[in-house]
Formats: C-alpha cells, sequence, structure tokens
C-alpha cells in the first residue's frame, strides 16, 4: 500500500498558480527526493501534503485514508479534525529552520509530544528519547537549549523530534539550507542513516549528490509542474532539455570527477 497519493493537487497564491496539477506516491520504505529551480513548487507541495497549506483542489490520501479531496463545486475538502488528526500522527515533519521550541531543552523537545499529545507510557518515551539521542549523536546534549547548539546539532534534535512520533513518513523541507557546508555534510549524513529504519521519506533538496545517492525515485519540478520523474538513474541522465539545463552545473562536475 502507498503511505501517501497526492492526486491533481493545485494550488494558487492570488494570480499566481504554484502548483498546476500535481501527482505523486510515495510507497512503503520508499525515499523520494523533488529538485527543482527556487520557486518552481517543491515546498508548497509538501506544506500542501502535510496540510499546512490548504489546496484549492486535488486529493490527499495517507494509507487508504483521505485527508483531502474536491468537493462538488470543485474547491477542496478536507477530513474532520478527528480524522486529520490521526492522520497527522502518520507523518513527521523537519523543517530548514528547526523550529524547535526555544524554552525547552533537548530532552522536553523530543519527548513532549509523545507524552502529551500521543498519551504514550513514560518508560517507553524516554528508553526511545535516549536511544534516538545516541543515533544522533546527541549525547551529554539532553539538558541544553537550542540557543547553546549549532545548526547542526538543532537540525539532529528536529529529526529526533520527528522520528519519537513514530510516523510512517518522513517530510524533509530543504533539512540543510540554513547550514553552512560543514553542518550540511553532518546533516545529510544522518538523513542517510534513517534509510535504514525503513521509514519513507520525503525530501525536497537543493543537494544533488545527495539525492543522486539516497533517492529510490526523483521528481524534477518547474513552474509548478512535474518536469520528470524515475529513478535517480533516469533523472539524472535525461535528455529532457529543461531537466538538462537544471542539472547542466552538477553533470559538469561529475564529468570533471570522472564519474
Amino acid at each position: 500500500m502507498n503511505v501517501l497519493e497526492c492526486s491533481h493537487v493545485k494550488k494558487s497564491f492570488g494570480e499566481l498558480q504554484v502548483l498546476k496539477d500535481i501527482s505523486l506516491t510515495v510507497g512503503e520504505g520508499e525515499i523520494l527526493s523533488i529538485i527543482g529551480p527556487s520557486g518552481s513548487g517543491k515546498s508548497t507541495m509538501l506544506r500542501c501534503a502535510t496540510m499546512l497549506e490548504t489546496m484549492d483542489s486535488g486529493q490527499i490520501v495517507y494509507l487508504g485514508k483521505r485527508a483531502a479531496w474536491t468537493g462538488a463545486d470543485g474547491t477542496a475538502v478536507y477530513a474532520s479534525k478527528k480524522e486529520l488528526k490521526e492522520i497527522g500522527s502518520q507523518f513527521g515533519l523537519v523543517f530548514q529552520n528547526f523550529n524547535l521550541f526555544p524554552h525547552f531543552d533537548v530532552w522536553k523537545n523530543i519527548t513532549d509530544a509523545p507524552l502529551r499529545v500521543q498519551k504514550r507510557r513514560k518508560e517507553e518515551v524516554f528508553a526511545q528519547a535516549k536511544d534516538l539521542i545516541r543515533k544522533m549523536g546527541l549525547e551529554g546534549k539532553e539538558h541544553a537549549y537550542p540557543c547553546q547548539l549549532s545548526g547542526g546539532q538543532c537540525q539532529r534534535v528536529a529529526i529526533a523530534r520527528a522520528l519519537a512520533l513514530n510516523p510512517k513518513i518522513l517530510f524533509f523541507d530543504e533539512p540543510t539550507s540554513a547550514l553552512d557546508p560543514e553542518l550540511t555534510g553532518e546533516v545529510l549524513k544522518v538523513i542517510k542513516s534513517l534509510a535504514d529504519l525503513d521509514i519513507a521519506m520525503v525530501i525536497v533538496t537543493h543537494e544533488m549528490a545527495f539525492a543522486r545517492d539516497i533517492s529510490d525515485k526523483v521528481i524534477f519540478m518547474a513552474d509548478g509542474v512535474i518536469v520528470e520523474e524515475g529513478t535517480p538513474e533516469e533523472v539524472f541522465a535525461s535528455g529532457n532539455e529543461r531537466t538538462r539545463a537544471f542539472l547542466g552545473k552538477y553533470r559538469d562536475m561529475l564529468s570533471e570527477n570522472g564519474e
């Protein structure tokens, strides 16, 4: 079964049509990277898929349950609050600016939602938090506040916080764009290590080598449409003019490195 199905999603901001009929699917454990130039609609698509943005029309389905669909009047209709809360528990989000609670330390940032929102047992949540802190290389930082951490550490806390909810799918919205090159490598390494967990992932990224190496499927978006979709090998070797133009610099770099 697909974890996520988005069909014919459209979204405009005033006169500007940002998403023009986007359809995509993500299977269980599948890693999908969405690449494309700035302003192509990548982050808006992710925000519509996670209900942070209201789409104009289309359909969004998580594990067979409809979160939103097009009503009789041609506009989007959303499921009830209760149903959306249940659907929302299926996914985790990692933002480019971390979005950690500044007044919570690392431990509370990770454990607060599982305890308060999911109402899980303290022993279970604390055991999982310890494991995630170890996996993310954050030992000794349990009682540090976000302002005391580097950008890379903050992003690793954000990833641990998302994983603590036991999601079926994780969304990353340009998770390294706020980081310098050294910290970028550190966070990308952590995300790569998550592939072993068999959690589906949707990653909006400008890191082409990372997208090529980690993904089962790559979508290239431009001007609010999906220009190309396929395996990393198919997309990165594409003969499509628009795709070639976007990947030009990256391909030149690969040629220089003999890849």
